[in-house]
Order: structure tokens, then sequence, then C-alpha cells
């Protein structure tokens, strides 16, 4: 298929590499040429629109940062929406808000253009090979549709429902992750201020039933203290505000959100929003008295 690829960064680039591999032709949009250049070495052809590269394209894949992003790319002046042909599909695979990706849906169908709400759970690990988990919101027909790209990206691959549902899906998800980094990040403090080692505690949790990917991955890294960014900290912040909206919006209870939205906030003060999630452990160690 002809397909078309925005947002080139730790997770976009690697899943549009494994796109080519499959024998997909790519078209690439980029703000900044360079993000573009493994890609174009690659074969992938640079394009200088989200307006012109749709144009071209039988479906157009986003990863982006955040709402207003997508907006922007999909929507905005040059966007996708400009040049995408009726029956192409727009692939919205960032974590956004659902309410803005059901507004975004709602503005591509009044000129015959499909889409997907399609975020991803696996990290920079799982876009390299090609593991993910995808969560996807839409159509039937159109899930079916482009399945065989999402076989190119992922392993786990469920339609959520309709347009909004993957979105929906990846706060809830986001939501158990951030509680849980919070709790592996007490339990080890806790291990390390009782004289025990925390690295030793964490091998005996993995063996039992507080085992978890969070524990195993972040445990890891903040028992050796490495804080280099897989994904930067900064972007949960966005993820727990669209937990905190939907929770708002229904009238319920997410004490455990609240709490890790303010290590969030703490860890941002201290000027480590571009550091791994695993920099939680600074921001409990820093509330611990001396």
């Amino acid at each position: 298929m002809n397909l078309g690829f925005i947002g080139l960064g730790v997770m976009g680039r690697p899943m549009a590499l494994n796109l080519m591999k499959h024998g997909h032709q790519m078209g690439v949009y980029a703000r900044r040429p360079q993000s573009a250049e493994p890609l174009i070495a690659a074969g992938a052809v640079s394009y200088r629109t989200p307006a012109e590269l749709a144009a071209a394209c039988e479906a157009v894949f986003t990863v982006v940062t955040n709402s207003s992003d997508v907006e922007q790319v999909v929507l905005g002046e040059n966007g996708i929406i400009h040049g995408a042909r009726a029956g192409s599909v727009v692939v919205d695979m960032e974590t956004i808000s659902p309410t803005a990706a059901c507004n975004i849906a709602q503005a591509l169908a009044a000129k015959g253009i499909d889409m997907l709400d399609a975020p991803v759970s696996g990290g920079p690990m799982g876009a390299e090979q090609a593991t993910l988990s995808i969560m996807v919101g839409g159509k039937p027909a159109v899930f079916e549709r482009v399945k065989p790209l999402f076989q190119c990206l992922g392993k786990t691959i469920v339609h959520m429902g309709d347009h909004g549902a993957g979105q929906i899906t990846k706060a809830c998800n986001q939501l158990a992750l951030l509680v849980t980094a919070q709790g592996t990040a007490e339990a080890l403090q806790l291990a390390a201020r009782c004289g025990v080692d925390p690295a030793r505690v964490r091998e005996v949790m993995l063996g039992g039933i507080a085992a978890s990917r969070v524990l195993e991955l972040f445990g890891k890294r903040m028992v050796e203290r490495d804080f280099a960014a897989g994904i930067e900290a900064r972007l949960y912040h966005k993820d727990l505000h669209i937990v905190l909206g939907l929770a708002h919006e229904l009238g319920i209870a997410v004490p455990a959100a609240a709490l890790v939205m303010q290590s969030i906030n703490a860890l941002i003060g201290r000027g480590e929003g571009a550091n791994d999630l695993s920099a939680l452990i600074k921001v409990v160690e820093g509330m611990s008295k001396a």
C-alpha cells in the first residue's frame, strides 16, 4: 500500500520502518527535516505538507504528541483533511483525549475519510521489535481493512469499539501503569531505608503476585539509577490529565491518579521532565525524612 507517516520520533520512526520492511511504500512529513532522514535513507519520500502527503496515500498514520498537535496536522491549514481522498484512512496512534479523537473523526467523516484511534503500549522497544499492544476505536470494517498494517507493528491488536474507545482504553492503561510505578518507587525506597537491598527485594517481588512489567522494566532502572529516557516522564503528565479529565466528566474518584499527578508535577518541577519515568523514585526519596 501507499502509506504516509507523520511523527517520526522515538516511537514513530521505528514503526514507519517496520511498515516499510513489509514492502509498503512510505511517504513522510516532518516539521524537523532531520527526523525524516532515516526514513528517506531507507527509501521513503518526503512531502512538504500533510495535505500533499495525504493526497498520495491510502492511509496516513500519525504519532505526534498531544490533542492540539493532531488537530493541527489533520484539520489545520495544509492538514491531512485538505489532501486525503474519500475512502482513505487516518490512523491516530498517539495518546490524546477521546473527545478530540471523536471530533476529528467526525470532521473527517464529513469528507468521506475514515479514521481509527489506535494508541499503543509497549514503549520504544515494542516499537522497534514490532511487539506493541494496539487498542483501536472506529468502524469494524475499517479496522479489518487496516488490521494487516497493525500486524506489522504489534502482537496484541484489539478492536475496542467505536471512535474514542481506543483512547479510553489507553487512558486506563496509563492509569494502571503510573499508579504501579509510584508503588514500585515507594516499595524500593522502603526497602532501602530499612537496610535491605532493593535489587534483591525487586527480584523476590518479580517471583510473586506483585510481579508486573512495570516492576520489571522501571523497577530495574530505579535500582540501577538509570534515568535515561525511554519515553520522557513529562509526557505522562498529559496522559494523567486525560485520565483526570475523564474521571471529572463521569463524576468518579481516582485518588491514586491524583497522587501520582503530584509526583509527576514534582518531577517536572525538579527539572527532570526529560528523564525516564523511573526518576519517580527521586521524588519519593525527596519526600522522606533524612
